[in-house]
């Protein structure tokens, strides 16, 4: 039986335009960032994202998540429509996602617990029993079950980007989208928090992540879609190795 679509863009063009620009304005005046952009992507598929800095991944993804709105083509997500999506329902989107940051984005004055905590019940989680369980679930899930009560200052970068994790996995979601999650990280820690990611497309979450370390993408092979001079195209990883 054929895994369910999460992700389908059919003949999309990303613009870049002025935060107050009308649609009009922005696809009149923006810049183009990609055009004639189809990409499907199922059930607990692995899919890199990879080119040059400024190639359009982080674009596309915020596309995904609906940061950057989509004017041309045909998209959807999780079950939402990108093209038809309304402000007052984009929050519903991203819980219905997860989203993995480079820069982290945690709460410095909250402990991990409280982190976690906060995203549950902000996303209307009443019971308390079952907010501890999810918590005590995801942080398992990312090999956290012992730093519950650390503040993130005083955990190491892995850890941070593992807590991410654990927050992008709290309302289990279909898709997760990942924006270089490796960048700032050793090799061995990068290790790591791929090996999660793997385990967690072998669970059924298609997992999005745009990179540029070869190496890992040698050693966790996976589909690679190349960006280049403003268009996309699926690649052969002994191409990219090569």
């Amino acid at each position: 039986m054929e895994k369910k679509q999460v992700i389908r863009l059919r003949k999309v063009a990303i613009y870049h335009g002025g935060e107050n620009q009308s649609a009009k304005q922005i696809i009149h005046e923006g810049e183009m960032v990609l055009s004639e952009l189809d990409l499907s992507v199922h059930q607990g598929e692995f899919v890199y994202l990879i080119g040059r800095v400024g190639s359009g991944k982080s674009s596309l993804l915020k596309t995904l998540y609906a940061e950057v709105p989509l004017l041309v083509g045909e998209g959807s997500i999780a079950g939402f429509n990108l093209r038809t999506l309304k402000r007052k329902d984009i929050p519903y989107l991203r819980r219905s996602i997860g989203i993995v940051f480079q820069d982290y984005q945690l709460l410095n004055d909250r402990n991990v617990f409280m982190n976690l905590y906060y995203v549950l019940k902000a996303t209307g989680w009443k019971k308390e029993s079952e907010i501890r369980e999810r918590i005590d679930k995801v942080l398992n899930m990312v090999h956290l079950e012992t730093k519950s009560y650390k503040m993130p200052f005083e955990l190491s970068g892995g850890e941070q980007q593992r807590l991410v994790i654990a927050r992008a996995l709290l309302n289990d979601p279909e898709v997760l989208l990942a924006d270089e999650p490796t960048g700032n990280l050793d090799p061995v820690t990068a290790d790591g928090i791929m090996k999660i990611f793997c385990e967690i497309a072998e669970r059924g979450c298609a997992v999005v992540m745009s990179t540029h370390n070869t190496s890992l993408i040698e050693k966790y092979p996976a589909r690679a879609v190349l960006f280049q001079k403003g268009h996309i195209c699926e690649v052969d990883l002994k191409q990219i190795l090569a």
